[in-house]
């Protein structure tokens, strides 16, 4: 998958699809934190940044776990991701629930 404005350019490159789901998993929630922390300073031009390079860490991980793993998951991700941080809030999420979800492979990655 070639992404033109890609943020990260090397993991665009092939060595996304490389990494383990889980470190994947926590590359995407580490953009969420990110996005969490400038949510509570009403920074919603660095939200957007964050979420934009969590959004393309979401679609390069759909691209490499395609044939892998279920998409629907993936994709549902990433509309709650887009409905909380950028949207109306459909789905009545909020930030530590959308981080807990990335949370659980941190205590996966520590064994």
């Amino acid at each position: 998958m070639q992404i033109e404005n890609a943020q990260h350019k090397t993991l665009a490159e092939g060595r996304w699809a490389e990494m383990p789901l889980a470190l994947q998993m926590l590359n995407i929630g580490s953009e969420i934190s990110r996005a969490n922390r400038w949510k509570a300073k009403e920074n919603q031009t660095q939200v957007e940044r964050a979420v934009f390079r969590a959004l393309e860490l979401i679609d390069l991980t759909i691209e490499a776990q395609r044939g892998k793993h279920c998409l629907k998951e993936f994709t549902r991700m990433r509309e709650v991701i887009c409905d909380y941080y950028l949207g109306d809030n459909f789905y009545n999420s909020n930030g530590k629930q959308i981080q807990r979800d990335f949370d659980m492979f941190l205590a996966g990655s520590k064994t």
